[in-house]
C-alpha cells in the first residue's frame, strides 16, 4: 500500500523545553499537534511574536496533549491569526488551559501596564502578547474528548488520547494516518507519581515524538524525605520559606506532601500558606475529576482545611510583611512572573529566608539564575541583592527521568521508522538519544527549530 507522503514541521519544542508545536501535513489535512509558548531567555520569548509560517487558517484541527503553558498558551494567538478550526483535548485539559491561558493574558497586561508607568521597556508603549478578549475568542474552540476513542478528522486519518501521568488530564496522542501510527508522547509523567496514576504505554509506533526534558538524568529516590530535611535545615534560620511552585500539580503536590508530613511530625508546625489563584482553580479543578487522580475527597477537605489560601492581592501583600516564620508556595515555578515576585521583593534579602526550588528551571528564568548562584536578579526594571539561601529539591519533577522515558517505550513491540528526540536542552536530548541506541539499538533524529520533513 502506498501511504501519502507525510510533512512534519517543527516549529516549536526543540533545542528547548518550551514552545512545543509541530505541524502535520498531509495531502487532505493540516493538523498542529500542540500550540505552545516559548518560555525562558529572551531569544526564545521573542519568537512568540512571530507568525507561523503558514497562514493559520490553513490548518484544519488542532490536538493538545496537556494544559501547561508551553504546550497550549500560543492558542488565542493562533486564534488571533485566523484559525477558525477546532482544538480538542481531555475535559481536564480545557478546563485547565482555560485557567492557564487567562492567567497569561492577566501577567502579560499587568506586565505591559507596569514598564508602560515605570519607563523600563524599550517599545513604547509596550505591548501584552495578548490579552483577555484573546482567550475569550479562543474559548468556542475548545472541544473535550474522553480517553481511548478514535476520532476522525479526515478520510484515513483518525486520533485518540490516552493517559499520561503528568498532569491532570494529561495524555500522549497516537495519530493515525493512513495506516502509518505517529505517537506524540507531550510529556511523560511519573508511576511512582503521589497523585497520578501511572501512564499508559504505546505498543506501536512507526513514528515517535519523544520528550527529552530530563533525557540526561535520573530523578533522586527519597524526594519526600529530601522535602522534609530541606524544610526542617530552612526551620533552623527561623525565617520564611518560599517556594516558587507550577500552579498545575506541582502546588498540589507540595500542598499534600507538605501536609503529609506534618501530619507525620516529620517537620514542624509552621503555618503554611498557598498563594496562587491558578493554583485554586486547579485545586478545583482536580475536585470535579476525581477519576483521573488518587487524592481522595476526604484528603483534599483536611489539606485544605489546615493549608491557608491567599485569594486576593492585599493578603499577598499583608502575608509578605509579616515576618513570622512560614511556608508559602506561590506561583510562578520558574519565577517568571506572578505573586511569588512579590515575596521575592521582601525576602530575597532576608539572610534568615529561604527560596526553596522544586522544579525544573528553565535557561533565562529567574529560577534557573537563582539555582545556578546569582547575586542579584532583575524584577520590575529593577535589581533586586540575593542574601537568602537559595537551596533545591529534585525528585519533585512531573516529567519522567531517563530511566522513566526509556520504561515509556519499554511496550513497543517493534522499532519505529523515526524516533525524533523534542522538547528538551541540547544535552538532554543528546543524552537520551544515545542512551536510546544502546538499550533498544534504535537511530534517531534529534530536529532543529523550523526543520521539515518529508516521510513517504
Amino acid at each position: 500500500m502506498n501511504i501519502p507522503p507525510i510533512h512534519i514541521h517543527f516549529w516549536g519544542g526543540t533545542g528547548t523545553v518550551t514552545g512545543s508545536k509541530y505541524l502535520i501535513e498531509t495531502q487532505q489535512k493540516k493538523i498542529l499537534v500542540d500550540c505552545g509558548l516559548f518560555q525562558g531567555l529572551k531569544e526564545l520569548r521573542n519568537l512568540n511574536w512571530n507568525t507561523l509560517p503558514i497562514d493559520a487558517s490553513e490548518i484544519d484541527a488542532v490536538l493538545i496533549t496537556h494544559g501547561h503553558l508551553d504546550h497550549t498558551g500560543y492558542l488565542p494567538l493562533l486564534v488571533r491569526q485566523g484559525y477558525t478550526g477546532s482544538i480538542y483535548a481531555t475535559a481536564p485539559t480545557v478546563e485547565i488551559a482555560t485557567i492557564i491561558m487567562n492567567d497569561c493574558a492577566k501577567i502579560q497586561v499587568e506586565d505591559a501596564a507596569r514598564a508602560n508607568k515605570h519607563g523600563y521597556s524599550k517599545h513604547s508603549p509596550a505591548l501584552p502578547l495578548y490579552d483577555m478578549d484573546d482567550v475569550e475568542r479562543t474559548l468556542p474552540h475548545l472541544h473535550t474528548l474522553p480517553l481511548n476513542e478514535w476520532t476522525t478528522l479526515g478520510e484515513g486519518i483518525t486520533f485518540r488520547f490516552r493517559y499520561s501521568s503528568h498532569i491532570l488530564g494529561a495524555t500522549f496522542i497516537e495519530l493515525n494516518v493512513h495506516g502509518k501510527l505517529l505517537v506524540f508522547s507531550g510529556d511523560v509523567g511519573r508511576d511512582n507519581d503521589p497523585l497520578m496514576y501511572p501512564s499508559e504505554k504505546p505498543e506501536r509506533a512507526d513514528v515517535l515524538f519523544i520528550e527529552s526534558t530530563y533525557g540526561g538524568k535520573i530523578h533522586p529516590a527519597h524526594a519526600e524525605e529530601q522535602l522534609a530535611d530541606a524544610i526542617n535545615a530552612a526551620a533552623k534560620r527561623h525565617g520564611t520559606i518560599i517556594i516558587p511552585s507550577f500552579a498545575v500539580e506541582r502546588t498540589q503536590l507540595l500542598m499534600f506532601l507538605l501536609w503529609k508530613l506534618q501530619e507525620k511530625g516529620t517537620i514542624p508546625q509552621i503555618p503554611i500558606y498557598m498563594d496562587s489563584p491558578m493554583g485554586t482553580h486547579v485545586l478545583e479543578v482536580f475536585q470535579r475529576h476525581p477519576d483521573w487522580h488518587k487524592l481522595a475527597p476526604a484528603q483534599c477537605i483536611e489539606m485544605c482545611r489546615d493549608i491557608k489560601r491567599i485569594r486576593e492581592p492585599e493578603e499577598t501583600l499583608q502575608l509578605a510583611m509579616n515576618k513570622q516564620p512560614k511556608i508559602i508556595i506561590a506561583g510562578s515555578g520558574m519565577a517568571t512572573g506572578g505573586r511569588v515576585l512579590m515575596y521575592f521583593e521582601h525576602y530575597l534579602d532576608d539572610p534568615s529566608a529561604t527560596i526553596l526550588l522544586a522544579g525544573f528551571q528553565a535557561e533565562g528564568t529567574r529560577g534557573r539564575l537563582l539555582l545556578d548562584g546569582a547575586h542579584e536578579i532583575k524584577m520590575a526594571g529593577k535589581l533586586w541583592r540575593v542574601r537568602a539561601a537559595v537551596t533545591q529539591v529534585e525528585g519533585l519533577s512531573a516529567h519522567a527521568d531517563q530511566q522513566g522515558l526509556l520504561h515509556w517505550m519499554s511496550a513497543l513491540q517493534a522499532a519505529p521508522e523515526h524516533i525524533f528526540i523534542t522538547h528538551g536542552e541540547q544535552d538532554a536530548s543528546r543524552a537520551l538519544k544515545k542512551k536510546i541506541h544502546e538499550v533498544y539499538g534504535w537511530e534517531s533524529t534529534i530536529p532543529k527549530l523550523l526543520e521539515s520533513l518529508t516521510l513517504h
